[in-house]
């Protein structure tokens, strides 16, 4: 076996084939690098039984060689690699023992190769390392071998892991063991308990980790020095994660390629017709069109797809493509690579990072201060923290619904924020509360979802597969059949979490899904997270529950101010705080609410474990780039409104409660308005008497279809803000959603108008003609757009409101207001201010259309007798001022149509608002 030679700033020491070298900023490794850049167990270099070689060991920023990520490189005499950056980060050069020169490849020249860890070195031997090399050499090593396809990830551990003794700190003093610590008092503060257990650093220490002074007699080895650094590069001449053209799926081979020869076109889609067939269901049936110019450029056509076709995260209808160019199809990404087309298949081995974000709200306060963290592929990470700790506000970053206002969110090195648009569909979000409709059964529930998530061209056998297999991979299929209210609640998490499951996302996020849960629920919704993870998807959750965070491959404690206090495995958090129990840890965090938790925590040795590579990258602004002028949604726009509109049929179908006082309020509010004795109907009397019982009848229908129309949508919204909000971000039309509420609440509406006229005048005395249609039809049409309006009206209260429990009181208010402007109790025109606020309320143009239809300024008296002739305008028995007092009610409904879409908005992704 052949030795090789390590060359690192100059200096050269001679590797073991018998054992095998660690390389990152673990004290306890074999080389030590102090660059920030540089991972806390970064790569091995190893024999393989052929020949040299170095293996990534998922690296934040990465191993590189010739300027391309690396996973697992064979090494041959002149490879270089570098660690952190494929430009300035720290290199290494390999050669063979012969190649060697100097006194310094001998393992007795000098202290600097055991000042940097490298142990267990041989005498050197120069002429059986070069005929060493050779001989295991033939095979390739004239040239770098090509990339290596993705190693599978074994599973991951969750027994405590061994306790290593902790090595020296970088500055020099010594760290106690973590080993058993005595439990902290409660009335200590946080720098006594840190006395008492060695663990808080002092202030010095407190800095950030790449400004560490170089510890005696040690060459520097290169560290962080611009600020303004970029993250690493995943390929030659490609952009940053914070530029358009991100790398593909950080440092995995391709999965296949294809050639592509001149003037050849290659379609791309689901059908098993295409010349590229892809098996994802978020990819129309022929997708795209790969064409290969005869000039040699290629171009990119999307064939109307229904989820669009992306290149650098942006949606596009025809674009040249260059080899710097990430094309998008579904969970697919293409590259091209001269006249070879790659293509990278995201199967759940991502990851994810967060890097400085920074929340700030109106005043300056920041809410997330410098938030930066690691999440490895297919892992279980759990968000804890006290009340006030920014839990919800990280959620919200790290999902793109309120992007952070500095920093940055990588999906597998690819910025979320400028490339939503694509990466939206990679990624599930359970809220806390349920995303679904309750009154519908689980499959029903799941078959509106796949419906409105698929492509239009999606066949129902295939979503109905799709929903069969998600039912069993969640042991939901016993229960596919009951209605979602029936489910405990633990059940009904499982189906939330089917619903998003449905896409197949690769990093899917909870928030506080135990919530509400007894003991029991709690640790089976944990282990189906955990078996989520298992199965290769990344999984995050923000939980108020500490019992089951041992299933948990990472865990991230928040501290007041919304601030990191730690990072790491979960089995040595406590020991890391210096507390038995995380009430402890709760109550400290409490009582020093002003203690510096997060300079604590960047003082530690688990920062310089876990978070210290993922902090080296200097914050970035944020600038979140507009929407596209047409974002792309899986259903065109009719198809969305046709499937919204039958999901809430069969949800208000399903609620017999719902249907029936639906029938009873307008049947007894009609009821109400027979009750009020009328000798003359809703006529003049004979001989010209006047008839003061009309306007009060009119009033009575006017405001109880006032009441009944906006009862029936105050609560539609606000009770739907969970389910619209997901939905919207996964390309949800707004206007097709607030259609199918317009559409199904307006036949409700109608329908109660016609109850409530058909016992309202069914006895009472109408006069024989009217203006356009008989008297009857046309006030039955003026109660109808009354209740329309009214309804629209409602929608706007449930748009504004937080709650569902504040609906009822604004409901009430609206009713009363209604009452008083209606122009029946007291003279409204002529009243500067009021007359003109009254053109507001829906009740003020419907009593001017009845009483047009009616001639109530002759049927009631005047209200000045001495000025006969002073008559309410809008009463005006003629055709063109029926007309206007009709165009003017509708339009107000309309009005509250514009004005629910502009406030739904306050409910979607920030990214997606325009």
């Amino acid at each position: 076996m052949p030795e090789v030679v390590l060359e690192l700033n100059g200096r050269t020491w001679t590797l073991d084939p018998s054992r095998s070298y660690s390389l990152g900023r673990d004290p306890q490794g074999d080389v030590v690098l102090e660059d920030a850049r540089v991972s806390w167990r970064h790569a091995t270099v190893h024999w393989n039984g052929r020949g040299w070689a170095i293996e990534d060991h998922g690296s934040t920023n990465g191993t590189y060689a010739q300027g391309q990520r690396v996973q697992h490189l064979e090494i041959s005499p002149g490879t270089t690699i570098h660690l952190g950056n494929a430009s300035d980060g720290p290199r290494l050069n390999f050669t063979g023992a012969a190649m060697a020169a100097g006194p310094d490849a001998h393992p007795g020249a000098g202290g600097y190769a055991a000042q940097h860890g490298i142990a267990g070195q041989q005498q050197a031997a120069a002429p059986q390392q070069a005929a060493g090399w050779q001989q295991a050499g033939q095979q390739g090593w004239q040239q770098a071998p090509q990339p290596q396809h993705p190693q599978q990830a074994a599973p991951p551990q969750h027994a405590a892991p061994h306790q290593a003794v902790p090595p020296q700190q970088f500055h020099g003093q010594q760290q106690a063991p973590h080993a058993q610590p005595p439990q902290a008092p409660q009335h200590q503060h946080p720098a006594q308990q840190a006395q008492q257990h060695q663990q808080v650093p002092s202030q010095h220490q407190q800095q950030a980790p790449h400004a560490q002074s170089a510890q005696p007699q040690q060459h520097p080895v290169q560290k962080v020095q611009h600020p303004h650094q970029q993250a690493p590069q995943g390929f030659p001449g490609q952009p940053g994660p914070g530029a358009g053209g991100a790398p593909v799926h950080g440092d995995r081979s391709p999965t296949t390629f294809h050639q592509i020869a001149v003037g050849r076109v290659m379609r791309i889609g689901r059908a098993l017709e295409n010349e590229l067939v892809v098996s994802d269901l978020q990819v129309s049936r022929h997708h795209a069109e790969f064409r290969a110019m005869a000039d040699g450029r290629f171009e990119i056509v999307d064939l109307g797809s229904h989820n669009g076709t992306y290149v650098n995260g942006q949606p596009v209808r025809r674009q040249i493509i260059g080899p710097s160019d990430i094309v998008g199809v579904g969970h697919s990404a293409f590259r091209l690579v001269g006249d070879r087309l790659e293509e990278f298949v995201d199967t759940g081995e991502v990851s994810f990072s967060a890097r400085h974000l920074t929340v700030t709200v109106d005043g300056g306060k920041q809410i997330l201060k410098d938030v930066t963290f690691g999440v490895p592929e297919k892992s279980l990470v759990a968000v804890i923290g006290p009340s006030g700790s920014g839990k919800s506000t990280l959620l919200r970053a790290l999902t793109g619904y309120r992007p952070a206002d500095q920093g940055d969110v990588l999906y597998d090195n690819r910025n979320l924020y400028k490339q939503f648009a694509e990466l939206r569909q990679r990624i599930g979000l359970v809220p806390q509360d349920d995303i679904l409709h309750k009154e519908l059964t689980v499959k029903k529930a799941l078959r509106y979802a796949a419906k409105l998530r698929f492509p239009g061209d999606t066949a129902e056998a295939e979503r109905e597969a799709r929903i069969g297999e998600v039912l069993r991979e969640l042991k939901l299929d016993i229960h596919a059949d009951k209605r979602v209210t029936s489910l405990s609640g633990g059940q009904r998490k499982r189906v939330s979490v089917a619903l998003e499951l449905l896409t197949k996302p690769s990093l899917i996020f909870l928030d506080e899904p135990t919530s509400g849960l007894d003991p029991g629920m709690d640790r089976d919704v944990m282990q189906l997270l955990r078996g989520l993870a298992d199965d290769g998807r990344t999984v995050l959750v923000v939980t108020h529950s500490v019992a089951e965070l041992a299933l948990c491959d990472k865990l991230l404690v928040m501290a007041p101010g919304g601030s990191v206090a730690y990072f790491g495995p979960p089995e040595e958090a406590l020991n890391f705080f210096g507390y038995e129990t995380w009430a402890d840890v709760f109550s400290a965090f409490e009582n020093y609410r002003d203690y510096d938790w997060a300079g604590r925590w960047r003082g530690s040795q688990h920062f310089q474990m876990y978070a210290a590579d993922i902090d080296a990258v200097a914050p970035q602004s944020v600038h979140v780039q507009p929407p596209p002028a047409r974002m792309q949604k899986p259903q065109s726009w009719a198809s969305q409104l046709w499937t919204l509109m039958r999901r809430y049929a069969s949800v208000i179908a399903s609620d017999r409660g719902f249907i029936g006082l639906m029938i009873i309020l307008p049947a007894v509010l009609g009821a109400v308005s027979v009750v009020i004795p009328s000798d003359y109907g809703l006529v003049a009397g004979p001989k010209g008497q006047f008839n003061q019982d009309a306007g009060t009848i009119m009033l009575i229908l006017a405001v109880g279809m006032c009441f009944s129309g906006a009862a029936n949508s105050v609560r539609e919204l606000i009770k739907e803000r969970v389910i619209y909000e997901r939905e919207r971000a996964v390309g949800l039309s707004r206007s097709a959603y607030l259609m199918s509420k317009v559409i199904v609440l307006g036949l409700i509406t109608a329908l109660q108008g016609v109850i409530i006229c058909a016992i309202g005048f069914s006895t009472r005395d109408l006069p024989d003609e009217g203006l356009i249609f008989p008297p009857a039809a046309e006030l039955c049409l003026v109660i109808i757009a009354l209740g329309f309006t009214s309804m629209m009206f409602g929608l706007v209260i449930s748009s504004l409101v937080k709650t569902a429990e504040k609906t009822m009181p604004l409901l009430v208010m609206f009713a009363i207001v209604q009452v008083v402007f209606t122009g029946v109790l007291f003279k409204i025109f002529g009243s500067l201010g009021i007359e003109q606020f009254a053109y507001l309320m829906p009740s003020r143009w419907a009593i001017g259309a009845s009483g047009a239809t009616l001639d109530l300024s002759h049927v009631m008296a005047p209200w000045d007798r001495k000025q006969p002739n002073d008559l309410d305008p809008l009463w005006e028995h003629s055709v063109g001022q029926w007309t206007i007092d009709m165009l003017a009610l509708i339009a107000l409904g309309v009005v509250c149509g514009f004005a629910v879409a502009r406030l739904l908005r306050r409910h979607e992704p920030e990214v997606m608002r325009k």
